[in-house]
């Protein structure tokens, strides 16, 4: 079991990450990549990242707009999971950009 975060632990986390935000129990970073092919490439690459860590985040597509939002549903708030979900996921992206 993963253990909830406080305000304050998440709130020194976002500061060290790029474009997420909180949202309730959630944390979410929006995205556009180049081209659609490179928006699938993206979530395909964040797929794997997330099968290897048996934690998924829910992502939305809409072309090349991509939106990722992480909460540990079985804990019903934020862990560090979705912190370091959210660490691999910037760094996907930076990759992609």
């Amino acid at each position: 079991m993963a253990e909830l975060l406080d305000d304050d632990t998440i709130n020194g986390a976002l500061a060290g990450l790029t474009g997420w935000e909180r949202d309730g129990n959630s944390i979410v970073r929006k995205a556009k990549l180049p081209s659609f092919p490179a928006a699938i490439e993206t979530v395909r690459t964040v797929a794997d990242l997330a099968e290897e860590r048996n934690h998924h985040p829910d992502i939305d597509i809409r072309y090349w707009n991509l939106t990722f939002r992480l909460s540990t549903h079985s804990e019903g708030g934020l862990t560090r999971k979705d912190l370091e979900l959210a660490g691999e996921i910037d760094r996907v992206l930076a990759d992609a950009g």
